[in-house]
């Protein structure tokens, strides 16, 4: 059996290349202003999430006479249980609370998170309103001034 070697032609200079590229990439400011912004995002809705669900839910449920949204649903199937009481197969539900608890859910996170982008615009406009000079004028309008002011003095 005759085994030939394979000949691979590796360019170290480019794979260099590439890895600075993808240096530069993932320590651009932008890139990892979205990674925090996504991590405190992330901490931000399980705040919410459990505000919702262990704050505002429980009296909304105890206004329904003790009901949790989430043990709402609609029995499709019974499960199937054997002689000693062991379930063999599990009912088949449409668990419509869980959709409603998430809907409420989605709803306040949304609101919430509008509040915020509300209340960040409002200070970028704040720190926009501040006056500026104005601005100087070029050597062309300087010496169109200079002209108009020949002509009139005429």
């Amino acid at each position: 059996m005759d085994i030939k070697k394979i000949n691979v032609n590796v360019d170290v200079k480019k794979g260099l290349k590439i890895l600075g590229e993808f240096k530069a990439f993932a320590m651009r400011g932008n890139v990892i202003d979205m990674a925090v912004g996504i991590i405190i995002g992330g901490a931000f809705g399980k705040i919410v999430s459990s505000v919702v669900s262990d704050i505002i839910m429980p009296p909304i449920g105890l206004l329904l006479g003790g009901m949790n949204f989430k043990d709402l649903k609609f029995v499709m199937k019974l499960a199937e249980v054997d002689a000693g009481g062991k379930i063999i197969k599990d009912a088949v539900t449409l668990n419509y609370g869980l959709f409603i608890q998430n809907t409420v859910d989605f709803i306040i996170i949304a609101f919430a998170i509008f509040l915020m982008v509300k209340l960040m615009v409002f200070m970028q406009k704040k720190e926009a309103v501040k006056p500026s000079a104005p601005p100087l004028p070029t050597k062309e309008q300087e010496l169109l001034t200079e002209i108009r002011d020949i002509l009139k003095s005429k």
